[in-house]
């Protein structure tokens, strides 16, 4: 997650997304975004001991379908 802020303060207004193992993530603002533009699953992940962030995903081999839009 430090990575992605670090990035995030570089670029506020991009929506930023890194590749996990066979998937592409986003984070915070970002995933609420992503969710509902590309209509995929909001979820949380954890974030340290006692704080969650939002997550929103998908393969990396759908990343053409998604990249459009």
């Amino acid at each position: 997650m430090k990575q992605f802020y670090q990035i995030k303060a570089k670029y506020p207004d991009a929506l930023l997304l890194f590749r996990v193992g066979d998937f592409y993530e986003t984070f915070g603002a970002d995933a609420i975004r992503t969710s509902a533009i590309l209509g995929i699953v909001l979820t949380k992940r954890r974030n340290g001991a006692a704080s969650f962030v939002e997550l929103a995903g998908f393969p990396y081999h759908s990343l053409d379908t998604y990249l459009p839009k």
